[in-house]
């Protein structure tokens, strides 16, 4: 077989609806922006990722895209050298908390991770495409048939402020009992048997009585808070020691690796993070100081699912547990996901997902199917590549109503969102109680 030869590349940024969930900086906006990453070979394979679509995303991504015809696809290493010859205008690069992913402070070698994730997933599938061989197959081989997730709760409100967007008929949750109910359905309709809930939007004691209200209706099962860094060390001290007893871990309580070391030294229950550990820089102050217990690895930010089985081994190495951070992501990302859990050996818990919150996507499986869940778990596709195909027509929708905004939507801004219905609402400082 030739090696695949990339003659094009097509970028296409898209909003999709999304709910108004809730979390410690405001409420997701009506709309979210994604980008849709496509590498063509001179075969005419077509090889499909998915990534932030926000406009510094863009940014980075389009003369990446223009330097890839007549790359190989098999050629990561390259690609990934090509994508460090990409100069990040440092006016874009937010030194605050990363809103979007709220992933830690923003630097210029994490948004061009974000985005080379991206062309590495459809490098990837059109290789597999060529050769006939699943992605997990092109990573070693899959150690598993099926990947457990887990249901991702959200406190959220009935409707978008205004009205504006599309609804739902998920009804509000911004108590214990809207929490539960909210959990009752996911594990109804998708069998989930772990559940994690987002906080850090209501005070401290409101969120402990909602996980204690879980471990009353599903006794037993694995249960998760992430409050994104929003507590201070003793009030993460508090609540950790309140549900010592419940919790599978506690995710990001509060912000920082020193904060969280000192947590973890004094706590009685595991920590787990997606904010002090991003990047393979950030392990070793981590490690060494016993901060965090479980690594929430995302594709996305580790810069491709290379890097992801990479962090995999030091995990690995250093006893510290794995699990899958998620963002509001389609059906590409899920299966990107997916095919990297299936190649690691420890994946300690169940992966976070957002997408069972997603009522659009562009992609189709091979059963031309929208890929669902079953007993809380994804079959690992066998086809070649990801095993999903674009939808065109409902790309271009998608694409279009991007197009048609008037720029206030293609950039997240949780803040902006909450303000709609609070206008003097601000970024909350961390910490916030």
């Amino acid at each position: 077989m030739a090696d695949p030869i990339i003659t094009e590349v097509r970028l296409t940024p898209i909003l999709v609806t999304d709910p108004p969930l809730l979390n410690t900086q405001g409420v997701h906006q009506p709309y979210t922006p994604r980008l849709i990453v496509e590498v063509v070979t001179a075969d005419g394979v077509t090889g499909v990722g998915e990534t932030y679509g926000d406009t510094k995303y863009l940014e980075l991504a389009r003369p990446l895209a223009d330097r890839l015809p007549g790359h190989r696809v098999t050629d990561l290493n390259g690609l990934f050298a090509l994508a460090g010859g990409v100069a990040v205008d440092s006016s874009r690069v937010d030194n605050s908390v990363d809103v979007g992913g709220l992933r830690g402070v923003q630097t210029a070698d994490k948004l061009r991770l974000s985005v080379v994730s991206a062309f590495e997933v459809a490098c990837l599938d059109a290789w597999g495409k060529s050769a006939g061989l699943p992605v997990h197959g092109l990573l070693g081989g899959k150690v598993r048939d099926r990947v457990e997730y887990g249901a991702y709760l959200f406190y959220r409100w009935a409707e978008h402020p205004g009205g504006a967007g599309e609804t739902d008929d998920w009804g509000a949750a911004v108590d214990p009992a809207g929490v539960v109910a909210q959990a009752e359905r996911f594990a109804r309709d998708y069998g989930f048997t772990s559940f994690k809930l987002k906080g850090g939007v209501y005070e401290p004691a409101e969120e402990v009585a909602a996980i204690r209200a879980l471990a009353e209706r599903f006794p037993g099962q694995p249960l998760r808070l992430d409050p994104n860094g929003a507590w201070s060390v003793e009030t993460s001290l508090q609540v950790a020691d309140e549900l010592r007893e419940i919790l599978e871990y506690l995710e990001d309580p509060t912000s920082g690796t020193k904060n969280m070391a000192e947590v973890a030294a004094r706590a009685r229950v595991p920590l787990a993070t997606n904010m002090c550990v991003t990047t393979f820089a950030e392990i070793p102050e981590a490690f060494t100081t016993d901060a965090v217990q479980v690594v929430l690895s995302d594709h996305h930010y580790w810069g491709g699912l290379r890097a992801t089985r990479e962090l995999a081994a030091v995990c690995r190495t250093f006893g510290v547990g794995l699990s899958m951070h998620s963002n509001t992501h389609l059906g590409i990302s899920l299966a990107a996901m997916t095919h990297v859990a299936a190649t690691v050996p420890h994946l300690d818990h169940a992966c976070d997902s957002h997408y069972p919150w997603q009522t659009e996507d562009v992609i189709t499986d091979a059963s031309k199917e929208r890929l669902t869940f079953t007993d809380g778990h994804l079959v690992v596709p066998d086809a070649p590549g990801l095993g999903v195909e674009l939808d065109r027509d409902r790309l271009a929708v998608l694409h279009r109503r991007w197009l048609d905004d008037d720029g206030t939507l293609r950039d997240r801004d949780d803040a902006a969102a909450m303000r709609v219905a609070h206008p003097g609402w601000t970024t909350p400082a961390v910490p916030r109680w």
